[in-house]
């Protein structure tokens, strides 16, 4: 008996070095229970934190964000689901970009910013919350810091400049007024490719449809190829390749169990694009009726003309140091 007990221990251990034990990266059950951003990193999580609000602070500066209450929180929602459902250890502070660019990216410590046009492009919530997994993937991972770890430039003190200029592609510039070159801020093959493999389990762990997470970016790479410049030039980037998808829909068929059914969308997100439609459409120049009345003030009146379009009392209520608090879903 003691023999038979020590060869079963053996194999246990000889099946773990070959390879063939179960991967935790690789187990959507996991979720949670595991440390994906294992690696060389000169950053504490504290220090990631730091240095994200700082650069998003910055991209707020250079941004036009959505405030509209209904866009912003629904597109918030929909992102802290998922961050819920994800390996992340950080809380996340969620904002819309009022930017037609297909573009999402997440800073380092859990500063996320989806563009206006990745929510019009997409078809489905599914769609929507594929490409925000992703990048959720991307902090989780802590792919941001790992990869300025590595050594990418030289000088260890500029480190965190590597992130200013480009990242969203707003033109935020170093002191010396030089454009950090785009090649900095990609990621590497590998650190995509675990992006795609752990964003796919998210995507399932919070009940949508994992096909959604290829349909959207097979979509937006056909549309790249018709008409360039349709994707962000960060976006663009690490594009997603042949390889990759192919990799992503064998992780859909090789490491997710087949669910009776999925979340693929919902009245929200068609309210939501329509209102984006309204938004949009209010901006342009209305040129039906130019002969319509318009009011005028007489002179020595008080205030200025009443312009048309224009809102009054309108005025952020946001806090930009209010943080989140990450709270896990229990299953």
């Amino acid at each position: 008996m003691f023999r038979s007990k020590w060869i079963s221990v053996l194999a246990v251990s000889l099946l773990a070095v070959s390879g063939f034990a179960k991967d935790k990266k690789k187990d959507p059950e996991e979720i949670g229970n595991r440390d994906v951003g294992k690696g060389i990193n000169i950053y504490s999580i504290e220090k990631e934190i730091r240095l994200g609000k700082g650069l998003a602070q910055e991209i707020e500066r250079q941004a036009k964000i959505v405030d509209d209450p209904v866009i912003a929180e629904y597109v918030n929602r929909v992102g802290q689901n998922l961050v819920r459902n994800s390996d992340a250890k950080v809380p996340f502070t969620i904002k819309v970009i009022d930017s037609e660019e297909v573009n999402a990216f997440a800073l380092p410590g859990g500063f996320f910013f989806v563009n206006t046009g990745v929510v019009m492009r997409a078809e489905s919530e599914a769609e929507l919350a594929g490409v925000m997994a992703h990048e959720i993937a991307h902090v989780a991972a802590r792919h941001g810091t790992r990869q300025a770890s590595r050594g990418t430039i030289a000088n260890m003190a500029t480190i965190p400049l590597i992130f200013w200029g480009g990242w969203a592609g707003y033109g935020v510039r170093q002191a010396a007024s030089v454009l950090v070159p785009l090649g900095f801020l990609t990621f590497s093959r590998g650190f995509e490719e675990e992006a795609d493999m752990l964003g796919l389990q998210y995507l399932y762990k919070t009940g949508y449809d994992p096909t959604a997470f290829v349909d959207f970016f097979e979509k937006i790479q056909t549309l790249e190829k018709k008409k360039p410049g349709t994707m962000a030039k960060v976006f663009s980037s690490h594009p997603l390749t042949d390889d990759r998808i192919k990799h992503s829909q064998q992780n859909i068929q090789k490491i997710l169990q087949a669910k009776p059914e999925y979340v693929v969308t919902t009245s929200e997100f068609d309210t939501v694009k329509d209102r984006l439609a309204m938004l949009h459409n209010r901006r342009k120049p209305d040129d039906k009726d130019l002969n319509r009345p318009r009011l005028r003030r007489a002179p020595g009146s008080s205030g200025g003309p009443i312009e048309d379009g224009k809102e009054a009392g309108k005025s952020k209520t946001d806090d930009p140091d209010e943080r989140p608090t990450l709270k896990r879903r229990t299953n």
